[in-house]
């Protein structure tokens, strides 16, 4: 598929490939849609086995996060980046500046963040060559990593389940399959934890499993057995598109939840999901505790507040459960819907 065709299918404004010779940087940032205010999302940085692997996640990422930002309430648009790469091996201050220039030269059409593989010291970086960046460190007026608030924002939408499966927010003795314990979700686990839930973890990275076994008491299962674990609530916190035609049928879930992007490989993943008789609170709904922490930096940043608005992914996900049910749609269907009223209420108009 030529870059000019994938653009087209997923309705993009504007896609951006930048080069920095001498650092090695290979970047993509992709701008989706501005309707709402400017394009905000992280920036991931990953070893993609090709160009077109990295152009073909962009898009997907991008896309999500419009519909991310119109279903939690905030006034901006979808965007994402990535830098192609292992960080482990090319990341150095001279690509992350380069880096900050580019997403300069957008004059603000583009706000990044931390996301996969960059860190608040990157962003700390990138903000001496640009203004267009968020999720700097508490010190520096910023709100910090924001894994915690999209922690904190799963475990909202888990009791917005609980009421609506079991008619109680208690997730005392619930047991729940975590895929992918990195930042987010051992938060996850930490929190479930907590309030008495049993965990169940894998991950590709024996030390962060062991300490969700040590630290958190959780059990542990390989990569590929987590799909038939049975459990209460099945929690994608890995990269996208784990939800297919052959590990939807392996689940033993009543609901799913995570905070993954892009879990379903395709769209119509959903309607095998619904035949299994699955409960699924879409992704973009249920991860947005993130982007919502970082908005909540506008005007001067209160921990207190930006908690009290991640909270309220709980009440997002129980209109989007009633949408579901008053127009007789799926939820993913019916998570769609509530972000694009959203956007068309805004009249289409695009912030230049």
């Amino acid at each position: 598929m030529g870059v000019f065709e994938a653009i087209g299918t997923e309705s993009h404004e504007e896609v951006l490939f930048g080069v920095d010779h001498e650092s090695g940087l290979r970047t993509i940032i992709a701008i989706h849609n501005t309707s709402l205010g400017p394009a905000l999302g992280g920036t991931r940085f990953y070893p993609y086995p090709d160009e077109e692997a990295a152009l073909r996640d962009v898009l997907r990422l991008s896309k999500g996060m419009t519909l991310k930002s119109a279903a939690a309430g905030l006034d901006l648009g979808g965007g994402k980046a990535v830098i192609i790469g292992d960080p482990a091996t090319l990341r150095s201050e001279e690509l992350i500046r380069a880096y900050g220039r580019v997403v300069d030269s957008l004059g603000g059409r583009y706000v990044t963040a931390a996301d996969v593989g960059t860190t608040t010291d990157d962003m700390v970086l990138i903000s001496e060559e640009t203004p267009w960046v968020s999720g700097l460190p508490f010190s520096q007026g910023g709100s910090g990593d924001p894994s915690p608030a999209t922690a904190r924002g799963v475990m909202a939408s888990f009791r917005a389940i609980g009421e609506r499966l079991w008619r109680s927010t208690d997730l005392a003795g619930r047991r729940v399959a975590v895929q992918g314990v990195g930042k987010v979700g051992m938060d996850l686990v930490r929190r479930l934890t907590e309030v008495g839930a049993e965990t169940v973890v894998a991950d590709a990275e024996a030390d962060s499993v062991a300490h969700a076994i040590e630290t958190y008491g959780s059990t542990k299962v390989s990569v590929d057995e987590i799909y038939d674990v049975e459990c209460d609530i099945f929690s994608p916190c890995a990269l996208g598109a784990t939800l297919n035609e052959e590990t939807i049928s392996r689940l033993r879930c009543v609901a799913i939840a995570g905070c993954a992007n892009n879990q379903l490989a395709v769209d119509s993943d959903i309607e095998r999901i619904v035949e299994r008789g699955i409960l699924y609170a879409p992704d973009f709904v249920v991860n947005a505790g993130g982007v919502i922490n970082i908005a909540a930096e506008t005007g001067g940043y209160s921990a207190e507040r930006a908690g009290e608005m991640v909270d309220r992914i709980h009440d997002n996900l129980v209109t989007v459960f009633e949408t579901a049910d008053i127009d007789g749609v799926d939820t993913h269907d019916a998570a769609v819907r509530f972000a694009q009223r959203r956007i068309d209420q805004a009249g289409g108009s695009r912030h230049r």
